[in-house]
This record gives C-alpha cells, sequence and structure tokens, in this order.
C-alpha cells in the first residue's frame, strides 16, 4: 500500500470470514508492541495477516509480537522490529509507555500483558523498512486511523493514549 488509498470494500467480505467465523484455538502469551511513529508524526502500521490463528486477522495494528520465555520485553520488541521491519532499534531507543493486562481465567488460562512501547524512527520515509511479517505496512495520522473500522481495538487505545497523552492528568490523590 504504501501511500495509496485503501479500499477497504473490497477486503470486508473475505477477511470477515477470517476474523468472526473462525473456530481456530488461539494461544495469548505476553506481548510487547511498538507504537512506531515517523519523524513528521504519523504512525507506521502493520496490515496483519489473514490467518484465522491470530488475534485480529487483517486488522491493522501495532507491529510487536510474542515475549519469549525468559525475555526481557523491551528485549521481544528490539527482535520483533528487526524482524517484522529490518528495523534496528536499541533498547535505549524504545521508551515504555504503557501496560494493558488480559485476564484469561475464564479460558482456564492466565493474566497477559502487552508492553507498549514509543520508538521514534528517524526519517519520515519508508525507505529500507523491509515488510517481514504481515500483509502490508502504511503511516496514519493518528486521527485517520482512529476512525477506521478495522483496527485492533487495544492497539487503538493505545494509540490514542499516546497521541492525546497531553491531555491526561493524574488522578485525584488518596
Amino acid at each position: 500500500m504504501n501511500g495509496e488509498t485503501w479500499n477497504w470494500t473490497a477486503r470486508m467480505s473475505s477477511s470477515s470470514a477470517s476474523f468472526l467465523e473462525s473456530r481456530s484455538t488461539l494461544r495469548p502469551t505476553h506481548a510487547v508492541a511498538a507504537l512506531l511513529q515517523l519523524s513528521d508524526g504519523r504512525y507506521l502500521m502493520q496490515l496483519r495477516d489473514s490467518s484465522p490463528d491470530i488475534f485480529y486477522p487483517d486488522h491493522w495494528g501495532c507491529f510487536g509480537g510474542a515475549v519469549d520465555a525468559g525475555e526481557a520485553p523491551a528485549d521481544a520488541l528490539v527482535r520483533e522490529l528487526e524482524e517484522e521491519l529490518a528495523v534496528a532499534v536499541k533498547p535505549a531507543d524504545a521508551i515504555r509507555f504503557t501496560e494493558f493486562t488480559f485476564d484469561f481465567g475464564f479460558a482456564g488460562d492466565r493474566v497477559v500483558s502487552r508492553t507498549y512501547y514509543a520508538v521514534t524512527l528517524p526519517r519520515a520515509g519508508l525507505d529500507g523498512l523491509v515488510l517481514g511479517e504481515g500483509a502490508d505496512f502504511a503511516p496514519f495520522e493518528a486521527e485517520r486511523l482512529l476512525a477506521m473500522p478495522r483496527v485492533v481495538p487495544y492497539d487503538a487505545f493505545a494509540l490514542w493514549l499516546h497521541h492525546a497523552r497531553g491531555r491526561i492528568a493524574a488522578g485525584p490523590a488518596r
């Protein structure tokens, strides 16, 4: 895609089956994700594969993935960005932003976390980035991305928090 207008209606019918009708078993795990911002302020997002074996197939989401056993989350993020975009990021350049927890006790599983890191790429263009995982990638202004119909909900919320971080105030003292 890389700058072209995305045609959602062409993909809606084929992608609905992999998203809503799949009965594939999903395995939740601790994960990391990058709020990957270009120097011009746009967020770089990944169009997830249409595989029914992943959460939110055929949706736009953050780059990232599973944290391997014994791996530090920041190291997992560096590894995932290298695998998914062929981009080298130093752990010190990945700033922990927030973390969501998901309780899968209803399925007999555990609580897992998804840790978000803010990462700024030192250029506005996409030159040198190589998609190693997913169906596509593209940069979006936050307002446009958040108005789109197929964005991973928890990634959309993290991105909104990042975009609106100047509006978030500390809660009342206890």
